[in-house]
């Protein structure tokens, strides 16, 4: 039985702003660009959170939604500096760290530095480590797999510690709704719950045929994270080079407004990505495949940007450029790639504040 650990530092880059500038401590804040500028929130303090206001939404919003918001623009060497303290006391705990981002990271303590059998001792002790270097808070979830220790993870945030041992597994995902599966975004869940699929374990006794047409190749998938299977092992050093997203429908997609809105969501989940990652990209793709499993990718190449509004619209843009309109799709997929560190541009001043 493995001792699995994700570890997600607490509203990251607000949490390193309020820490650094003690005037905003207890404020709702947001990094981000302007609201003049048409900016996006890259992080939001869990004050602000209270408002509703969250990361990849228009600027322009989170000042509706809280007038008194403070706005910070982003610091991305500051924030690599504290995330290397971070991921050097993940690597002294054990070699087998896998960051998902700056901010969090699985960890596979079945075997760790500090000899301590129990996955909950060594995550109260990383994170107080955590705490002593660089003042901030973590939460963590551990569990036998990735797929649980992640999403116990955010269960009692900020500075949690939720431990599901394996006697808890099936308790702990009775109480999970199906868009806790890993791979069920908003659409593919609102397809389940159509099928009165509504919580995780509904998955499991779901007529196959009946879920194989909601989420196509997704089911087998599926099926094991509703019985808490997850045999994927934590893959040290992994290097992002693109972000991509894609989905195989169940039924062939004919509106060309179904489409543009499908590839618009992809290619906005993405910009998410890069700006968590605090990453720009140079490159917008989209992956077609249409009924009869001919594919076609098409692709446009500009200033980095991780802007969400500019990343949809060069994707639907992309999408003009495809039969879409005249032949029924199978497959529609958006992606980044060509990822630029902001720091690296140095001759143009718009480009090196990516927010905006």
């Amino acid at each position: 039985m493995r001792r699995i650990i994700h570890v997600d530092m607490d509203a990251f880059y607000a949490s390193v702003e309020q820490r650094d500038r003690p005037e905003l401590r207890g404020k709702p804040v947001a990094v981000g660009g302007r609201p003049e500028s048409r900016g996006v929130v890259a992080a939001a303090s869990y004050e602000a959170r209270k408002f509703g206001v969250r990361s990849a939404i228009p600027m322009s919003r989170a000042i509706r939604l809280c007038p008194h918001l403070a706005i910070v623009s982003p610091s991305f060497h500051k924030y690599r500096a504290v995330s290397q303290q971070v991921f050097e006391i993940f690597r002294s705990v054990t070699p087998l760290v896998e960051g998902l981002s700056l901010d969090e990271a699985y960890l596979d303590v079945t075997e760790n530095a500090w000899n301590e059998p129990l996955g909950m001792n060594v995550a109260k002790r990383i994170k107080a480590e955590i705490k002593q270097a660089t003042g901030l808070t973590a939460s963590a979830g551990v569990a036998p797999n990735k797929f649980l220790a992640k999403i116990a993870s955010a269960w009692q945030k900020p500075d949690g510690l939720t431990v599901i041992a394996p006697a808890r597994m099936e308790s702990f995902l009775r109480t999970l709704p199906v868009d806790a599966l890993w791979g069920v975004g908003p659409v593919t869940a609102a397809r389940l719950r159509e099928r009165g699929i509504t919580k995780l374990v509904d998955v499991r006794a779901a007529d196959p045929a009946v879920l194989r047409d909601a989420v196509g190749g997704l089911a087998d998938w599926l099926i094991d994270l509703s019985n808490g299977r997850d045999d994927r092992p934590v893959t040290p050093d992994r290097q992002a080079k693109s972000s991509s997203s894609e989905e195989t429908y169940s039924h062939d997609l004919v509106d060309y407004d179904v489409m543009q809105e499908e590839v618009s969501l992809m290619a906005r989940e993405n910009a998410e990505w890069l700006a968590k990652n605090g990453l720009l990209a140079k490159t917008v793709t989209i992956k077609v495949r249409y009924s009869d499993f001919t594919t076609i990718t098409r692709s446009d190449t500009r200033a980095p940007t991780n802007d969400a509004d500019q990343i949809a619209n060069r994707a639907v843009a992309l999408l003009d450029k495809t039969d879409a309109r005249k032949r029924p799709v199978r497959l529609l997929g958006a992606g980044v790639h060509g990822l630029v560190d902001p720091e690296e541009i140095e001759d143009d001043e718009s480009l090196r504040l990516p927010f905006t």
